[in-house]
């Protein structure tokens, strides 16, 4: 029996013996570690590398297997391995990256990942390492380096800001956060500004009628910000000082740690950010061109894999901002001869879980978002009557705003692998949107109570035909609160490979903004010593769209060299397009009507150019040519002839981004922002602009560099960066702004900043 007992005791430790067998391995692109890659066995076992590219199986027994490596931008790369009877057996793998490759992967075209070369809707990318490098401080410094989008400053007082897609106003684009539409237009007006830089890690952009799957508003386009995940610990802190044109002094604090479990199964991201500035005054009249700001922002990414193929993703963030612009003086806002004063505390958060099927194939999603707005406010001008006086000092116009953007909906994505030769994408989904705005001043008789309420459902299909033509198509429906009817809205685009480095695309897309509020429409200015407003035309009806465009994409790669272009022409159409019409005034000022005109077009071709040498230099450049004019003449100001132009859109503009790597310490970089000449209305009432005109501004150029000095500690595992430039070298501020109380602060146009001096120092992980 002991005989008996010692036997079956030899044979099973040497089964168990012949099956603890482990195989282990590193996976690099371009002599760095990839972490987060996904490794496959053939035997059905999963694992992922962690933040030194290690991966490792274990329990294997003899025999052979396939090994898969594959992650979003790295090309999946299969290798077989024979198991022996060795214990320990090493399998590395060096996988391309195609983000280096000029083929980074997007989701904001399709919906869902694709490679940036297989998605048929054109989607440019700015990540966060290309941020840093332009030295900008939140969302709006960022994207005017992006092609066919420019960033304007509305207003002399508060500095409201809008983008321009393609030549359309901000109301014609769409800001999502994680591909969530909850960035309301209440917010529009600051928010671009108020998202600080190091919550961002990339922003995707998708011009013209493609972007219709995103519903109401997509017409000029879509801005997708995608908030920083974690993907490994690590930490950042970031300090800045800025001092703009020797007066005024702007420091920001940013801090950024990312912490990630061992089995990579759950993560979370954390940001700070703390901005300072006082008052700018560039025509020394003693009221600000640029406003004060106190600004206090804070969030958090997290994700959870409660199983393999299941995800679950958080995000919450919170702002908190002062701003005040006008008479700088130490007053109360309602005793300063003007000004604006705002203070924000605004609330985002998104969640979405995602489950996995057939092998990734297929999947379901579900999301939702909420953002809440509120807002304390003062818009007014001391008067100069003793009645006036006295009932500003008894009603003094303060007001307050709350804005509520509800969203909820769900997507599902299924792949099929053999359809009529090709393969297909099928994505259908229904999304619920709520946005509730109010906002009064009882003083002027103001007051906006909106809710609008959408409910959209999509389906797509992205059809490879076969593996060099795709064809991407669609349909989404829309049942607006504020619309007698449901919106169909269908759009088309074909993509034609020519080998692997050229690509063809042709696109359709039809959108349409309902008769609402917009985030434009909710300012408040100074004009003719008043303040102006809009109203609505009673009988206001949706605005139609038809988008048409054309690109073609070329990339060459050599062993040191990649270079490209695309070259891009767009087409939009605007049926009973939205206009501002001066209809006159009251006792608080000018009033504009948002009333529906005759058809508009848009049209143009966009240049990019890109190239990188060796790494060692990199140069990206945009520039649009276009016109955007009314079929009929619009009435902007009340004593000048109509127009067919529309205002503040120029003909050309364009950007231009050179980095230069000297060494692994040293690099620097070139960036340069140029506007052409465009027409502005200036209304009269300060004492330097007698009457009501058009002016034809001059072109500008905004020429900034930034140089870093790196410092590595490996007794700290930390590198210390040391940074420093200018913005606006050349100085081309706007030279002639309105004076005293009753200016316009609506004219204003050029650079944000005047010549800006900067410095600071990053201590960041390695």
């Amino acid at each position: 029996m002991k005989i008996f007992f010692s036997v079956v005791f030899m044979f099973t430790f040497l089964s168990l013996f012949a099956q603890n067998k482990i195989l282990s391995g590193i996976i690099t692109s371009e002599n760095n570690v990839v972490e987060f890659a996904t490794i496959i066995l053939s035997n059905g076992q999963t694992t992922t590398s962690n933040n030194k590219g290690f991966y490792e199986f274990s329990n294997l027994i003899e025999g052979k297997y396939q090994v898969t490596v594959t992650g979003i931008a790295f090309q999946t790369i299969k290798k077989e391995i024979i198991i022996s009877n060795e214990s320990v057996h090493t399998l590395n793998f060096d996988v391309t990256n195609f983000q280096n490759k000029l083929q980074e992967v997007v989701v904001t075209g399709t919906r869902t990942f694709k490679r940036k070369t297989n998605s048929p809707i054109v989607v440019n990318v700015l990540d966060s390492k290309t941020l840093q490098n332009l030295q900008v401080c939140n969302l709006s410094e960022g994207l005017k380096f992006q092609p066919g989008l420019r960033v304007e400053t509305d207003c002399q007082t508060c500095n409201y800001q809008q983008l321009r897609m393609n030549g359309l106003a901000g109301s014609y684009s769409q800001i999502l956060i994680n591909g969530r539409p909850i960035f309301s237009p209440m917010m529009g007006l600051y928010g671009m500004e108020q998202l600080p830089v190091n919550m961002i890690d990339r922003i995707e952009v998708v011009r013209g009628g493609g972007s219709s799957i995103y519903g109401s508003s997509a017409i000029g386009g879509t801005v997708n910000v995608i908030t920083k995940i974690p993907n490994r610990d690590a930490f950042e802190i970031n300090s800045t000082y800025h001092n703009l044109d020797g007066k005024t002094d702007d420091y920001q604090l940013n801090g950024n740690a990312t912490f990630v479990s061992e089995n990579r199964d759950a993560g979370i991201s954390l940001f700070m950010s703390r901005r300072e500035r006082d008052f700018f005054d560039a025509n020394n009249d003693n009221f600000s061109e640029i406003p004060k700001i106190e600004n206090t922002s804070l969030g958090t990414n997290l994700f959870f894999k409660p199983v393999e193929n299941q995800k679950i993703e958080f995000s919450l963030s919170n702002i908190n901002e002062y701003r005040f612009g006008g008479e700088m003086v130490e007053k109360p806002a309602y005793l300063t001869q003007q000004s604006e004063e705002r203070k924000h505390k605004i609330w985002m958060s998104s969640i979405d879980y995602q489950i996995n099927f057939k092998d990734g194939k297929s999947s379901l999603i579900t999301y939702g978002g909420w953002q809440n707005t509120n807002r304390t406010h003062y818009t007014g001008i001391f008067p100069d009557q003793a009645d006036e006086i006295q009932n500003h000092l008894e009603n003094p116009p303060y007001g307050i705003s709350q804005a509520q953007t509800l969203q909820a909906g769900m997507q599902f994505n299924y792949r099929v692998e053999s359809f009529l030769k090709g393969s297909n994408i099928f994505t259908f989904g229904s999304e619920y949107v709520s946005d509730k705005i109010t906002d009064e001043i009882k003083s002027y008789q103001y007051f906006i109570n909106q809710h609008t309420k959408n409910l959209g459902s999509f389906l797509q299909s992205d059809w490879e035909i076969i593996p060099n033509l795709n064809l991407l198509s669609g349909i989404r429906i829309d049942v607006h609160n504020l619309m007698s009817q449901a919106i169909l809205s269908p759009r088309f685009a074909l993509m034609y490979k020519h080998k692997e480095n050229t690509q063809f695309r042709l696109s359709y897309g039809t959108g349409f903004r309902a008769p609402q509020a917009f985030d434009t429409d909710l300012h408040i200015a100074f004009a003719g010593g008043g303040v102006s407003r809009v109203i609505y035309d009673p009988n206001l009806k949706e605005e139609r769209s038809q988008s048409w465009s054309a690109s073609v994409n070329y990339d060459r790669a050599t062993e040191k060299f990649i270079a490209g272009f695309t070259f891009e022409g767009f087409y939009t159409h605007l049926n009973d397009a939205f206009v501002l019409e001066n209809i006159g005034t009251d006792a608080f000022g000018e009033i504009f009507e948002k009333t529906n005109g005759s058809s508009a077009t848009v049209k143009g071709i966009t240049l990019e150019l890109r190239a990188n040498y060796n790494r060692k230099m990199q140069l990206e450049t945009g520039f649009t040519f276009q016109t955007a004019q009314f079929a009929q003449p619009v009435q902007y100001l009340e004593n000048t002839a109509p127009t067919k132009d529309f205002l503040r859109t120029p003909k050309q503009y364009g950007f231009a981004n050179l980095t230069m790597n000297f060494s692994e310490r040293l690099k620097m970089n070139l960036n340069y922002v140029f506007t052409g000449s465009m027409e502005v209305a200036h209304f009269a009432g300060a004492i330097n602009q007698p009457t009501d005109e058009f002016i034809k501004t001059k072109s500008f150029s905004e020429v900034n560099s930034k140089i870093v000095y790196t410092i590595p500690s490996k007794k700290f595992d930390m590198n210390f960066e040391i940074y420093g430039g200018l913005k606006n070298i050349f100085n081309q501020y706007q030279s002639d702004f309105d004076s005293g109380k009753n200016r316009d602060s609506n004219y204003v146009y050029g650079p944000a900043l005047p010549r800006t001096i900067f410095f600071g120092l990053k201590i960041s992980s390695e």
